[in-house]
Order: C-alpha cells, then structure tokens, then sequence
C-alpha cells in the first residue's frame, strides 16, 4: 500500500495565474507610483514654506504632523467605501490629483494676493493627507480580490511598495523635479501622472467592476482633471510672474528658484531718473542700491584697521563687501564663500549688479567659491587677517548653525594672528535678544567683541560685532568702548582708508553708543548647534513686525 502524497500548502496549491499575476503586479505598481506622487506632495509643501516663510523645520513639521494626522482620518473615512473599492480609488486619485497638482499654485496664490498662506497650508495639508491616506485600504481590497492571501503577506507586498515608491518620490523631487520643471509645473507633472496611474488601473485590471454610470462618470472627471492640470501647466510660468511682482513693490527684473532659494532683483526708477536696484533671498531685502554703501562700508572698513593682506568673506555673495575690500591696494588675496552659485553668476554678469560691485570678481586677487561656509571652514586650511560674516539673518534652521559657537570656533580658527573678525548681527532694535545673543556665541568661542550700530533707511537700525582673538598689545590700550569686553580690538578706522560716504571718525565713534533700552542684555545663552537659541530669539522678536 502506497502512501499518499502529503498535501501541498494552499499557496502552492493554488498558483498565481498568469493573468492574475500580472494583475497584482499592476496593482503593486499603482501603489509604488501613487506613494511616490504623495512623497512629492508633501515636500512641496514644505519646500514652498521654506521658500516663502524661510522657517524650514518649523514647515516641515506642520506639513508632515498635520498630514500623517490626516492620513490616519482618511484610513479610516475609507472603510465604508471599500464596496465599491475600484470606483472609489479612481474618484479618489482623480481629486488627489487636482488637489495635489494645483496645490503649490493655489498656496502660492494665497501668499501673494491673499495674505492667507497659513491658513491655506493647513487646509491643503489636511486634505491631502485624508486622500492619500484612503488609498491603501482600498488598494488593499483590490488586492485581494485578485487573489486571497494571507493579511501579512498582503500587508508586507503593498508597504513594500509604498515604501520603495516613497523614496523614489523623495529623491526625484529635489533632484529632478524642482531643476527640470520648478515648484508650480512639477507638482502639475505629479498631479499627471497620479491621475493617469490610479484612473489606468481602474479601467484595466477593475474594468468588469464599473457600472456604465461610473465609468462615464469617472471618464468625465478625467477629462475635467487633465483639463484644468494641463491648462494651468501652460499657464504656470504667466502665473508666477504675475504671483512673484505682487510680492514686489517694484518692477521684478531678474527671478531665478535655484536649489537653495528665490533670487529676486528687483529695479525702480524715479523721475528724476534715479535708480533702486534690490536684491532679494527668499524675499527678505539683502541690500537696495540707494544705501547699501552704508552697510557695507560699516561691516568692513572696521575690521581692516591692522594687517589685511589676505581676506576672507563668508556670505557676500553679491560682491558689495568684497568691493570695499578691493579699495585697499595691499590686499594679496581675497577669498569669499557663498553658497548658492546662482547669486555668484547674478553679481558676475547682471550688470546692474556687477556695476554696484565695481566688477569686484573680474580682479585677480578673487577667489569665488560656491560652497557651504560650516563645511568649507571645517575642511580650510588657510589662515587669514581679517574675515567678514555677511551671512543673512538667522531666521531659518539653515542659517542659525551660521550664528552658532561651533561657526565661529572654526571661523576662530581661520584666524591668523592679531586677526579680526566682523559679524553683520540684525537690528539691536527690532531684534536685540538675537543681537545679544550673537555676542554672546562670539565669546563662547573665545572671541573678544565689540558691538556698534549703524541707521540706514532700508534697514532701520543695525548692528555689527566686531572681535579678536589674539589682540596686539596695542589693541588692549586703544579699545575702550562703554560695551568692549576686555581684549576687544579698537573700533577705529584705517589711517589708509579710502574716502566713505557714510563713515568717519566720530560716526564710528558714536556707533559704539547704545541707548540704555537697547544696552547689553545680561545672560543671554550663546547659540548652538543642538542648542540654536539665536532661531528662537530671531523669529520670536521679527514675528512682531
């Protein structure tokens, strides 16, 4: 008597057939396809935030709390729909879709025009995440109904490719979207493409589950979505220049989105036939051709009272500060580092801006270097007599590290001997917790500082820090300012300095008086890297103007 063979496990015996493997494997590369397209919703969101705002983390973490929140309503919103799961996962990525495609637009709209960008991302936010998050239990029961499979299996096949479909939507949106189409016509191109996966999967594989209704229904729907996402795509670049001058009081005469920030240049005439050239980051105003001089001869005339043959510029990127340092022939070598190679090009070859900076980078003793000013000072070897920080305000998470101890230890390090260092350091009006603050990160890393102001009409009231390490013995006797801390170097102008428009003796002198309301605050903890306190106090005290 022979023995029987021993049965075979229900996977094996009932084996995928052709077609229903193929079956799965559309539904899988749906759920790939419509994860990546989620991914790319959400970093829009927070990029744009990051453009317009400028706080990154603080975006980040509204966007992707709010979203997940909104995902988890969404799982569960879809449970009643899961009757009619083919029906209603195409309804539901047609209006993602729309909603996600139109979304940059929309928000960008709201910033412009309406004031009502908070608002509006928080709205948006919500919405996308209750649609993205009623996408996987439908694809769920449409996975089953290809084939029964146990739920751990079933759950491990669509989160693997949910997964893998959120790190290609991860990587291709700053590195393939955001250079090739922008913000506005990359999430217009997601939108495409989220509508045609989910509607292509419903009209092929699910097609005998549509009633005649649903598909004229949802045939129509795809016709009004692709309408309106292809319309506004050819109608993207009309938007944004009209969206981007509403942000503008004056005519926008340059605009780049480079991978780091919004490059706007802006450019007024008078009647009397003077001009206002401004520059703009992330719309915060970087200098207006009307008084810039002012800031600049401030920020370094100061520090090239002593030994100065080779000069290092951290920021600048537009060349105005390297301008004033080329005015002293026995400079060797002057070296700057900015990061967005984009402002570099703009002041090289925009004449209204390299005409501001008197074609500093066409002199052979630049050296322009498009890099990241933390990573480049840690990887420096170079020592130099005078350095200037002319980095933006530390308003963002991307710029505090730049007003951090452990910036200007390294920037201390670059430092030869008997060198100076100068700090642009806010408003120690609009801003004097952050002003102080940057003192007292300075002297955290062993830097002996001085703090003066200047006015400039632009700007209002604005201050500096100017410090030493290793004063001469001079730099002891010759220092004495109310607010000097001991060792500070002398606030005091070359003896060589070219003629200034803005500055002389006694206007030095009397930038080194602070109004008792604007005096030194006591205590202030210096900023750090886990620690930035300058963000709290930046965001906190220019919230309020």
């Amino acid at each position: 008597m022979t023995a029987e063979p021993a049965a075979e496990p229900a996977e094996l015996a009932d084996p995928v057939k052709p077609r229903g493997r193929v079956a799965r494997t559309a539904v899988l590369v749906a759920v790939f396809i419509c994860a990546a397209c989620g991914l790319v919703y959400e970093l829009a969101l927070v990029a744009l935030g990051s453009y317009l705002i400028g706080d990154t983390v603080g975006q980040a973490s509204i966007v992707l709390s709010l979203m997940v929140f909104a995902m988890g309503v969404g799982a569960l919103a879809a449970k009643p729909l899961q009757r009619w799961a083919a029906p209603a996962f195409a309804g539901i990525e047609l209006l993602l879709a729309l909603l996600g495609g139109i979304s940059v637009l929309g928000l960008y709209a709201a910033f412009a025009w309406l004031s009502l960008y908070m608002p509006a991302l928080i709205a948006t936010a919500l919405v996308l995440g209750v649609l993205i998050g009623a996408e996987i239990p439908l694809l769920m029961v449409l996975l089953q109904r290809i084939r029964r499979q146990d739920a751990g299996s079933a759950v491990a096949d669509l989160f693997a490719a949910d997964y893998v479909g959120g790190l290609v939507g991860g990587l291709a949106f700053p590195f393939l979207l955001l250079p090739l189409f922008g913000q506005v016509q990359g999430a217009l191109l997601v939108g495409m493409v989220n509508a045609a996966a989910g509607l292509g999967l419903v009209l092929t594989v699910f097609r005998r589950e549509l009633s005649k209704r649903a598909t004229l229904l949802l045939t129509g729907a795809s016709v009004l979505v692709g309408g309106v996402l292809v319309g506004a795509y050819a109608f993207a670049d009309d938007f944004e220049v009209t969206a981007r001058q509403a942000l503008y009081a004056d005519p926008v005469v340059h605009s780049e989105r480079t991978p780091y920030q919004d490059v706007v240049l802006t450019e007024s005439v008078s009647l009397s036939e003077s001009s206002d050239t401004r520059l703009y980051l992330n719309g915060d105003l970087q200098f207006s051709s009307m008084d810039e001089y002012r800031y600049h001869e401030a920020l370094v005339h100061p520090a090239m009272a002593g030994p100065r043959e080779r000069v290092l510029v951290l920021g600048g990127g537009d060349g105005l500060a390297l301008r004033e340092v080329l005015r002293y022939p026995d400079v060797r070598e002057a070296t700057l580092v900015d990061l967005d190679p984009a402002v570099l090009e703009l002041a090289r070859t925009d004449p209204r801006v390299s005409t501001l900076n008197n074609d500093a980078f066409a002199d052979p003793r630049v050296r322009a270097v498009a890099a990241d000013a933390f990573s480049w000072l840690r990887d420096n070897r170079d020592r130099y007599d005078v350095v200037l920080v002319d980095m933006p305000d530390a308003d963002s998470a991307a710029t505090a590290k730049l007003y951090s101890t452990e910036f200007y230890g390294l920037v201390r390090h670059a430092m030869s001997d008997n060198a100076r260092v100068v700090v642009q350091a806010g408003s120690p009006f609009f801003a004097p917790k952050a002003f102080w603050c940057i003192e007292s990160t300075l002297r955290a890393a062993g830097l002996n500082t001085v703090p003066y102001q200047i006015a400039m009409p632009s700007f209002g009231e604005w201050g500096f820090h100017l410090a030493a390490a290793n004063p001469t013995p001079d730099d002891h006797t010759t220092s004495g300012t109310p607010l000097s801390s001991p060792g500070a170097p002398p606030l005091r102008l070359p003896v060589d300095a070219p003629p200034l428009r803005s500055l002389d003796a006694a206007t030095l002198q009397a930038a080194a008086t602070f109004s008792p309301d604007r005096t030194r605050i006591p205590g202030m903890e210096p900023s750090t890297l886990m620690h930035p306190t300058i963000l709290q106090y930046a965001q906190g005290e220019w919230a309020n103007y």
